[in-house]
């Protein structure tokens, strides 16, 4: 099963399909990204602790990444990164809302992650054209796993607050969008029994089965 992703349409990581490729084995005709051999591994141990069953990266996989990022053209690429930068405001929010509850292993990780995305001298310096925010979007996409289900039931749950306008306070508030979202499922449920008991009831014979043919 695939790993959930920030956007309906998963980075290129490990499949560009590109022309001919360099001696490392990235895309050739692309301008090469200066990068360090120990901030690579460094980047890719952050990965992992974030997401321990994330591919691996390492530096022949970034520049096919960069390369398939400046095929693009401009406007498409930059929404390309801005679609994943913006899953940062949910985490962002659902930290300060005082309705949520995450644990506080998953506050931790979310930390780091934003931790990372904000600074502006990480493995690809933020101040290079488009390319700077590269491992920020790697690292949210590699990483997104381990927040995926977290930021799913707040985007809910903020759906739900603004359509229901549940009152009381904030704990109460979760409390009810969290009642009213297992009765809806209590009720798939009973639902789905139902009709499973109309299916085996429509394919069950009404009368004593009748063997034909010569008897053994």
């Amino acid at each position: 099963m695939p790993h959930p992703t920030p956007t309906d349409h998963p980075l290129p990581f490990e499949h560009f399909r590109g022309g001919l490729t360099d001696a490392l084995g990235a895309p050739a005709g692309f301008p090469e990204i200066a990068l360090s051999g120990p901030a690579v591994v460094h980047f890719d141990e952050l990965v992992h602790e974030l997401y321990p069953d994330a591919a691996r990266v390492d530096q022949p996989r970034l520049q096919q990444l960069a390369a398939w990022l400046l095929s693009l053209p401009e406007d498409e690429a930059y929404a390309e990164l801005d679609a994943r930068l913006s899953r940062m405001d949910e985490l962002r929010a659902l930290l300060d809302d005082g309705a949520w509850d995450a644990d506080d292993a998953t506050r931790m990780r979310i930390n780091k992650l934003l931790a990372y995305v904000d600074r502006e001298d990480d493995l690809i310096p933020d101040r290079l054209p488009l390319l700077g925010r590269l491992d920020d979007v790697l690292l949210i996409e590699l990483a997104w796993p381990a927040f995926a289900q977290e930021a799913n039931e707040y985007r809910d749950f903020c759906d739900y607050r603004q359509s229901e306008h549940p009152a009381g306070t904030p704990e109460e508030q979760r409390n009810a969008w969290l009642r009213d979202r297992l009765a809806e499922i209590e009720l798939m449920r009973m639902s789905t029994r139902i009709e499973d008991i109309h299916f085996a009831n429509g394919r069950t014979p009404e009368g004593p089965l009748r063997v034909t043919g010569s008897p053994l």
